[in-house]
């Protein structure tokens, strides 16, 4: 009998609210604690401008690769769980908010479900999640439409600045 594999799966962190610097550093650490998953690599911070509603403050934004055990829909269940911990409120789409996880990529996983969709149907529209998966991942393809790098051309207008990282 074969064992499990674990899934490669990426996740988008993002939050504009507070210190979204030690937001997302306290988020990765929370992802650790995640049952039958591993943080893998993660990104480097960048900041950016809101999408959509554009009247708050920018973002801080990374992507981080796990490997899982968990299928698509409890991976997303702890995603959200780990945004209630952080108070994350759902009011209206783009609000500002204390944390955002984003399932991104679950393997191979193609889906397009009442509470879950993937591949993310906004990743490859979204320098904030190209430039960073794409640091970790290089290679990436989205499952449907192909190397994730050949999405970047068409983010060119969005700014994503890499955040020097601070010296411990």
């Amino acid at each position: 009998m074969n064992s499990p594999t674990a899934i490669t799966a990426y996740v988008a962190l993002g939050a504009n609210l507070g210190d979204p610097q030690a937001t997302l550093n306290a988020a990765l650490a929370a992802l650790c604690e995640m049952p039958a998953t591993t943080l893998g690599p993660i990104s480097s911070l960048y900041r950016t401008a809101p999408v959509g509603l554009r009247n708050q403050p920018d973002f801080v934004n990374a992507v981080a690769r796990l490997q899982t055990m968990l299928s698509p829909l409890q991976t997303l269940a702890a995603l959200f769980d780990i945004e209630a911990l952080f108070g994350r409120s759902r009011s209206v789409p783009n609000a500002p908010r204390t944390l955002d996880l984003d399932l991104l990529l679950h393997g191979e996983t193609t889906l397009n479900g009442e509470h879950l969709a993937l591949p993310h149907p906004r990743m490859h529209l979204r320098a904030f999640v190209l430039v960073p998966l794409l640091e970790i991942a290089p290679e990436c393809a989205i499952p449907g439409l192909g190397p994730a790098r050949q999405f970047l051309d068409g983010c060119r207008d969005q700014s994503v600045v890499r955040i020097p990282a601070v010296a411990p």
